[in-house]
């Protein structure tokens, strides 16, 4: 086996100024990544870090991410990776658990930051860089451990997965054999780099002295088509739902856009059949692999859905696993044995040895995902081992049921869940985000000539959105959350108000918020639902000033917190929001504040029912006259007589935040 530091040296001696990392306008060749990676071990070790060590740090989507945890690499310490966005508990949590040394992590952390050692990522390694290349390289030995991913919890509580130095090797081989990764690849990234998808693509793209090009998520389809166009991307690594994306903002540009690659990979999720026939129909002279993996394993099974469609039998299949693993069926469970296997997960003994299993000397991994394997080898997926649904003593795979209802033209995106039903156990329904010519008639028909009739859903639930993670994946937990909350919502005889009325009963303050940008088209929903307020004489003299620069919202951020020490005024805060709306309204309108207070409640609404969170904050209310606020206000254009009612902070939530017990006593019959 190699190691990719020592692959990283050697590349970088070769080809000293081809590009490695970029990110918008800022680009690092070989060379300069190595004494950037260089820098961050130095100061690792000035400040005690030594081999075995843990390192808990941020992964933006930018180079220095890459520098960081290459220096950690090189020092011989154990990454453990953070989500950017993660919560100050959540940081904790891990930071503690896994005893770590040292937090690399911009933002403070509250109430434990006198818990934690923690060093700022920017800024910090400048000191240590170098003009020439000289650290020297320990090799460490392949069965130490390397890296620590914690899985993202959308069916169960976050895991601690552990991997060895031969695992991670393994694991970025498996991609470069999966879908042919050469050097002269610029594969664009648009996924969270604390993700395991994300770091094999990382980890691949860089060993094979390939180019990376780093995008913050793909909210913006627009992002996309300018790094593939401006920086020539030959290859992309993506989420399903990201197609989605991309084919509805770029519209007749898509092919002519994304025909520019050679190959898209998809992973963290299937495409289902009408994807698969329909992004081959439209991108002929482009590969497109869909991947099987996890933070387990890394990508195992990898399916060339532009061979797979040409044959119905395959169409739906995952694909083959890799030629240096092994697959095989458990009691309907798929196992998987090779180099790749995490070794365990931290400090989960039992968990563990219910995962890995040793036969023949064959060490072997147990996956939850049940599956069947063709003589061919070819493996398709049936469902989560935990997701089957026992109908009746009937076994229903609910990803077959949503296969087929995806194949239905009026459904845009569905997930088939189950429910408790008394007599046959359990029952299949159906949770489906439509178009406009949906008929839940039309559909049953649909489903009954495809479908025998124990795995017909017994209901359909129409949702605005389904609940996903930062990966894009069904958030199980927060689908059944939802689905429970509108039962209860029909529960109380709403019938057809149930939408509307969930939306209020569900609603939440949302302080925290992912790196995920707000589509216009949800921001002028939101903002024309304002202006449908009610409004004192119709006098409409409210003004919406809308901050979507985050150095606007982080500069009053600040002064606001300097404001509210000179006027004794409480501030409850927000977290990264990506926009925050003043709500404005002139002084000497006597109904000023309850019209702005109407038109702060419609856009909360709003931005529920769009799936979006946002927070009613109140401290501008008595600060217009108060510096630093004062001269920013100014500055955005807010007028001298006009009062800040209410400021708006909105985002998609990064959690779900708190449900608040109302008060029932305050409601009087008279």
């Amino acid at each position: 086996m190699d190691y990719l530091v020592r692959k990283i040296y050697e590349i970088a001696g070769d080809t000293p100024l081809k590009e490695a990392v970029i990110f918008k306008d800022e680009t690092l060749c070989y060379r300069d990544l190595c004494f950037k990676m260089e820098a961050v071990a130095s100061f690792l070790r000035d400040k005690g870090i030594k081999k075995g060590d843990r390192v808990c740090f941020s992964t933006p989507s930018k180079p220095q991410m890459v520098y960081t945890y290459l220096g950690i690499v090189l020092v011989g310490a154990v990454a453990v990776f953070l989500d950017k966005n993660a919560t100050a508990d959540s940081v904790n949590h891990i930071y503690n658990t896994t005893e770590a040394k040292i937090l690399l992590w911009d933002k403070p952390l509250e109430k434990y930051e006198q818990n934690i050692v923690r060093y700022p990522m920017k800024g910090t390694y400048e000191p240590y860089e170098k003009t020439e290349i000289s650290m020297i390289y320990e090799i460490p030995d392949k069965d130490e451990i390397s890296e620590m991913l914690f899985t993202t919890g959308t069916t169960s509580a976050p895991k601690g997965v552990v991997h060895t130095y031969e695992s991670v090797y393994a694991i970025l081989q498996n991609t470069i054999l999966g879908v042919s990764v050469s050097q002269e690849e610029r594969v664009l990234l648009p996924l969270p780099l604390n993700h395991s998808f994300a770091l094999r693509v990382l980890r691949a793209v860089l060993y094979q002295g390939a180019t990376l090009i780093l995008q913050n998520g793909f909210t913006f389809a627009k992002n996309a088509e300018d790094n593939i166009l401006n920086h020539h991307c030959t290859a992309m690594a993506c989420v399903p739902a990201s197609y989605e994306v991309m084919k509805s903002q770029m519209k007749e540009k898509f092919s002519q856009v994304m025909s520019k690659l050679s190959y898209i990979e998809f992973g963290a999720g299937s495409l289902n059949v009408k994807q698969r026939k329909e992004i081959t129909s439209l991108l002929p002279g482009v590969r497109i692999y869909n991947t099987w993996g996890s933070s387990e394993t890394g990508g195992v099974i990898f399916g060339d859905v532009s061979q797979m469609v040409k044959d119905e039998n395959l169409i739906g299949a995952l694909g083959k696993v890799i030629s240096k693993a092994k697959v095989r069926v458990v009691n309907g469970r798929m196992a998987l044995a090779g180099s790749m296997l995490m070794k365990e997960y931290f400090k989960n003994t039992d968990l563990t040895k219910e995962t890995l299993f040793t036969e023949d000397n064959i060490r072997w991994l147990l996956t939850g995902d049940c599956v069947s394997v063709t003589d061919e080898g070819y493996v398709f997926m049936k469902g989560r081992a935990d997701d089957i649904l026992n109908v009746g003593g009937e076994k229903v795979s609910p990803i077959e049921v949503s296969e087929m209802a995806s194949l239905y033209q009026g459904i845009k995106e569905c997930v088939c869940v189950g429910e408790e039903d008394e007599i046959l156990g359990q029952h299949p329904i159906l949770a489906a985000v439509i178009d406009s010519s949906f008929d839940e008639g039309n559909l049953m028909r649909f489903l009954s000539q495809k479908l025998e009739r124990y795995k017909l859903p017994a209901r359909v639930v129409i949702l605005d959105e389904l609940p996903k993670n930062a990966m894009s994946k069904i958030d199980k937990n927060r689908l059944m959350a939802l689905l429970q909350s509108k039962d209860e919502v029909m529960d109380t005889g709403c019938n057809g108000k149930r939408e509307f009325l969930d939306v209020i009963f569900n609603r939440r303050s949302i302080r925290n918020f992912l790196d995920k940008e707000i589509p216009k088209e949800s921001m002028d929903l939101i903002l024309k639902a304002a202006l449908q307020a009610p409004s004192g004489r119709n006098m409409q003299t409210w003004q919406f000033f809308v901050l979507q620069k985050q150095e606007d919202i982080l500069n009053l951020k600040e002064a606001i917190k300097t404001a509210v020490e000179k006027a004794h005024v409480k501030m409850y805060g927000f977290e990264n929001p990506k926009a925050l709306i003043l709500v404005t309204n002139d002084i000497r309108n006597k109904t000023g504040c309850q019209d702005a207070s109407c038109a702060t409640e419609n856009m909360l609404l709003a931005a529920s029912a769009l799936g979006l969170g946002g927070c009613w904050l109140n401290p501008l209310l008595s600060l217009r006259e108060v510096s630093p606020v004062k001269e920013l206000l100014d500055e955005f254009g807010v007028p001298k007589n006009h009062v800040v009612y209410s400021a708006v902070a909105l985002g998609y939530p990064a959690d779900e935040g708190k449900k608040i017990q109302r008060k029932d006593s305050v409601i009087h019959f008279v």
